[in-house]
């Protein structure tokens, strides 16, 4: 099942997500949502990541006390990043940020 797109997540193109899922692919997940649900350690935590590496993976244990389609709706949304790709339970978002080293930042196709 899809979720649905937003205003944050439909500014990327296409193209632009294909790009980032082809990034993501490889990565691990840093950031990991338990049973204590989505607290706000967590998503101080998805902040950090996302400001150091602009792309992450955010997984939902099974233990957890959160739905995957809620958790890709406020994750975004509270941390102010793009919901690239949901599969499984594990959530690829993305959130740019033009302080990182111009080598060291995602460069999105137009």
């Amino acid at each position: 099942m899809m979720v649905p797109e937003d205003n944050i997540t439909s500014t990327l193109t296409g193209k632009q997500k294909k790009f980032l899922k082809g990034l993501g692919h490889h990565l691990a997940p840093l950031i990991s949502i338990g049973k204590e649900g989505l607290t706000e350690n967590v998503l101080k935590a998805t902040r950090q990541e996302l400001l150091a590496r602009e792309l992450i993976k955010v997984k939902i244990s099974n233990s957890s006390n959160i739905n995957k389609h809620e958790a890709a709706e406020l994750i975004p949304e509270a941390t102010e990043s793009t919901l690239v790709q949901l599969i499984g339970k594990t959530l690829l978002i993305y959130k740019e940020n033009p302080k990182i080293d111009k080598e060291h930042r995602i460069s999105l196709p137009r």
